[in-house]
């Protein structure tokens, strides 16, 4: 006698032991096991609602399902491959517990409206409790800002020296990146909030259902108004990778910084003993294995969204088997994002220290400040492209001479343009050079502290 498969009894023969573990995907949809059971408690509520089962009937599959439910949490439930999927293992279940009435529950469905239904549930949630983790990692940048106003770190463009920085500016840069993957994910939840549950196969069902009533007790904000994309849209989860993506590519940007800082060369943070590893060989070496791991998975999510798109880019309508792959992607996108959010928030939050007289030295220790000089002339009058190319030839010549700006004479100054005078020493000063740039959104210290108090009254207030 076969065993019990999802599909009707038109085979004669049970599938090949290798071809139905190839074809199973129990082991890694029981993911969706509580989004299965919410959905099906709302879908026989519906059938009783509409009459199309009795009310009793109705009442003994709710009971069912919250058996189940319990079941599953007390670890008495773990179906086996031979289960194939999530919605099969529990429709079986159901029918042990309840009886031939558990048979009715799939009336009016399909397991492709149903599994849709049962990952934009999932993905709903995960996106909130998300957005709720970056936003956690953003009070921890606005307290270590609020910290940093006035510390200095050297700005860099094509990883050369530039301009020195507010620190705060620095890290308040990170916290901007975050707001917009706060933000984005949020308009993405939008669009997974939509019901696909009644679509059934593809076509809609013949009987009287009322998406309507299954969407309130779901709190979808609304149906799929076409059963074909009901069933074969996949976008939600790929804006939903997009969207990962970027955060890990945030986190990985910030995670080279961290690996940089931490370096003998930079030398801008040491790293705790609570964030850090050692060598098994070298006992002098503290690795910065947080930021390297997060970095690395950057492309673990990266890769998952393009195997998304490749994979959905040439699926004729409507349901195809390809989109079991799907799953597997999504879940571990929502894991590796949700780890690396929460182990970047300890490591910026507790797990390393900003080296104060070793950043005084950096922004002390090179030519940052020759913009300034530029500035200083023209705000003298000197046409800025003619300040620019006489502060060149200085820079020139004090890498010559093996001096800085700030060892020049006033005598040499001088030299170079009479428009010098003594406040030059102020005007190239690295605290001057920062508090200086006071336009709206620099990083000037009032910029910063206003800017510090925006983003505290945004984050705070959601």
């Amino acid at each position: 006698m076969t065993k019990q498969t999802p599909w009707s009894q038109r085979f004669e023969s049970a599938l090949h032991p290798a071809i139905a573990r190839f074809n199973a995907s129990i082991s890694f949809d029981i993911e969706l096991i509580e989004y299965d059971l919410i959905g099906s408690i709302a879908h026989a509520k519906m059938l009783a609602h509409t009459g199309i089962i009795s009310s009793v009937e109705g009442e003994d599959l709710v009971a069912g399902l919250e058996q189940i439910r319990s079941e599953y949490r007390e670890g008495k439930f773990n179906p086996s491959i031979e289960a194939e999927d999530v919605h099969f293992a529990v429709e079986r279940r159901l029918t042990e517990i309840v009886g031939d009435v558990g048979k009715k529950l799939h009336t009016a469905r399909s397991r492709n409206d149903q599994v849709g239904t049962d990952t934009r549930l999932y993905l709903r949630e995960q996106i909130e409790q998300i957005r709720t983790l970056l936003r956690g990692f953003q009070i921890v940048l606005l307290n270590l800002a609020q910290d940093n106003i006035e510390t200095l770190i050297p700005g860099y463009t094509h990883l050369q020296r530039a301009q020195p920085l507010s620190l705060a500016h620095h890290l308040l840069a990170y916290l901007e990146m975050l707001e917009r993957d706060w933000i984005r994910l949020g308009e993405i939840r939008e669009r997974v909030n939509i019901s696909p549950l009644g679509c059934g196969a593809l076509a809609g069902t013949t009987f009287p259902i009322d998406r309507q009533y299954t969407a309130r007790e779901l709190n979808f904000s609304g149906i799929y108004t076409n059963s074909l994309d009901g069933v074969s849209d996949r976008d939600f989860a790929i804006e939903f990778l997009c969207a990962a993506s970027l955060i890990m590519v945030h986190l990985s940007r910030l995670s080279e910084e961290i690996i940089l800082w931490a370096s003998q060369e930079f030398g801008f943070i040491t790293l705790k003993d609570n964030c850090a590893t050692g060598s098994s060989i070298m006992p002098q070496k503290k690795n910065p294995d947080v930021p390297e791991l997060v970095r690395g998975k950057t492309g673990r999510v990266c890769g998952h969204l393009q195997a998304l798109l490749v994979l959905i880019k040439g699926l004729p309508l409507a349901y195809n088997k390809d989109l079991q792959e799907d799953k597997e992607a999504l879940f571990d996108s929502v894991k590796t994002v949700k780890a690396c959010i929460e182990a970047m928030t300890i490591l910026l939050g507790e797990g390393l220290e900003f080296r104060q007289e070793r950043l005084l030295q950096a922004v002390a220790e090179d030519f940052s400040n020759a913009t300034d000089v530029a500035d200083y002339l023209a705000s003298k009058g000197v046409p800025f492209r003619e300040a620019y190319n006489l502060v060149g030839k200085v820079v020139k010549t004090c890498l010559g001479a093996g001096k800085l700006l700030n060892d020049l004479s006033l005598e040499e100054w001088k030299e170079l343009h009479p428009a010098f005078e003594e406040d030059i020493y102020q005007a190239i000063m690295p605290t001057q050079v920062v508090a200086a740039r006071n336009s709206y959104g620099g990083t000037g210290f009032e910029q910063v502290r206003q800017a510090l108090q925006e983003a505290r009254t945004r984050v705070i207030a959601e």
